[in-house]
Parts: structure tokens; sequence; C-alpha cells
């Protein structure tokens, strides 16, 4: 019996799990980056408050990225655009809704970008691997058909087996390794932090490894959003995939030759990496992760 969506009623209002673990994955996230202001000094308030503004944006940029790449159906049917509960918000979309406020934030604060977003990635990070069973509540986001065998293989227990067992088929989990492999890299920046390294090099390691986790667990998904590119676009990135193909057959798009989700994290890899050796080579940005401006720090030290 797979689980049920809708944790409880109130009234006529269903309250989904969806929307809970979201919840819970926003107020983990933005925990450990309160912890992280407070451990160097910066005050925590400014956090606080340019939340009020993200968690909006990032919504609405989850939301309206997944619609643009889905309007053929949400033309159709519009009263459902704003269904988030339904599920299909899309993490670049957040992602893309947040940098944008955090650039507009720290402009009119005067703050500097890159250490807002060192303090933030590892929260930013652990939110997204709590947030994704969401998607296990739905039995969404999931790969390709697979056996019960495959499954027990991995040692799971029997109810998260249960409940990818969609129709009678048993399909790849792709939300527990994209959870696993998003766990794994908060450790890894929360270590990269404590070794004080230059302002941006947390954020941008941030995204270096989410993408490539993204790059190869999405290429096993069913349901990714996707267009019809130029063959050579999809030639590359299958190519760039391929070594996930030696273990795993990848997932069968529903439509489209280019995997959006793909493309996106590879442009994401390739930029961080440039800026990571630009800002090196012309030596931008000096200030290491826990040099705070004393302005910043004045609200905490009162």
């Amino acid at each position: 019996m797979p689980l049920d969506p809708i944790a409880f009623q109130l009234g006529p209002l269903a309250v989904h799990w969806y929307g809970i673990i979201l919840g819970v994955a926003a107020l983990a996230g933005l925990g450990l980056a309160v912890r992280r202001a407070q451990r160097i000094g910066l005050d925590h308030n400014i956090l606080l408050d340019f939340m009020i503004y993200a968690v909006p944006a990032a919504i609405i940029g989850a939301r309206a990225y997944y619609v643009f790449f889905q309007w053929d159906y949400y033309a159709q049917h519009p009263e459902e655009i704003i269904a988030v509960w339904k599920g299909g918000i899309a993490i670049h979309g957040a992602l893309l809704g947040g940098i944008v406020t955090a650039l507009l934030f720290c402009h009119f604060r005067r703050i500097s970008f890159w250490q807002l977003a060192d303090v933030a990635a590892p929260g930013l990070l652990l939110g997204q691997a709590i947030g994704r069973w969401g998607n296990f509540m739905n039995q969404e986001a999931h790969g390709g058909p697979v056996t019960r065998d495959f499954l027990e293989g991995l040692h799971l227990p029997n109810w998260l087996i249960e409940q990818m067992n969609i129709g009678g088929v048993y399909y790849h989990p792709t939300f527990l390794y994209e959870s696993l492999w998003n766990g794994l890299g908060v450790l890894l920046l929360l270590w990269l932090s404590r070794t004080n390294p230059r302002r941006g090099v947390v954020f941008l390691s941030y995204a270096i490894w989410y993408s490539v986790g993204r790059f190869f667990i999405e290429g096993l998904r069913t349901d990714s959003l996707a267009f019809d590119g130029p063959a050579w676009l999809a030639a590359l990135l299958n190519g760039l995939w391929s070594p996930m193909g030696l273990l795993f057959e990848p997932g069968a798009m529903a439509y489209g030759n280019v995997r959006t989700a793909q493309l996106v994290s590879l442009l994401l890899v390739l930029t961080a990496v440039l800026l990571l050796i630009v800002r090196r080579l012309r030596g931008w940005d000096q200030a290491r992760y826990r040099d705070v401006p004393e302005q910043l720090q004045a609200k905490a030290k009162r």
C-alpha cells in the first residue's frame, strides 16, 4: 500500500505531506544558516530579513520555471498553475529566484553577496536533501523501472520499497539518490567552511557539487522537463552521461531530446568553475569567509 500523500484534513482543506516536508526543509536550512552566521559573528537578523523576500521569490521562481516548460498542459488547465501542493516545482527555478533576490537584497543593504551566499549554501543544500522526500510522498521524481530484487539489494526498508511500487511497477528511487548526495554535500561544505576559504568558494562549491549530482541522477528520471534541442546538444549531454550508462539504463524521456535540468546543471558547473578561476587569478575579493565587516557585527554585539 502506498503512503497517503495527505497528512490530515482541516475541514475542507487537505494538508499534504509535500507541503509539510518543504516547510520542514526551509526551517532546517534557515536554522543551519543562522547558526553559521552566529559562529562567524554575522548578525543573523540579516538572514531573517533576507528570508522574508527569498522564500516567496524561490517558490514563485520554482513554480514559474516548471509551468513554463509544461505550458502546453497549463494553458489548458490555468486553474492548476498555482496548485503547488500537487507537486510540480523546479529547484533550478527556485535557485534563480533566490539568487536574483539575494543580489537585489545585498545591493540595497550594502552587503557582500558572496558572504551571504557562503553562509546560506550548506543550509540550502540541507533543505534540498530534505525536500526530496516530498517527491517521495507524491510518488514523483522517480527513475525508470527496476525489479524489487534491485531495491532489496540496496538494503532499503520495506515501506520505502513499497512506495516505489507505482501501478504494479517498481521504479528507481532517484529522490533518495539525490537526497543522499545532497546530504553528503552538506558535510563537504561544512568542512570547507572550517578552512576559512576566500569568499564565494563555499557557494560556488555548492553549485558544482549539486549540479554534478543532479546531472547524472537526472538521466535516470522519466519525468524530466525537456525540450527539442539541436542534435549536437543532445549528443553532448548523452555523451557526458554515458559513464553512468555502464551501471544503469537511462530513464525514458516522455518528450523532447534535451533534459532541461542536465543542461542547466552543466552550465552551472562551467560558470562556477570559471568564476573560481577568474576570481583567483584576478585577485577579486581577497576577504575570507570569516571576515565580517564591523557594521554587520553591530547588532550581534549589542
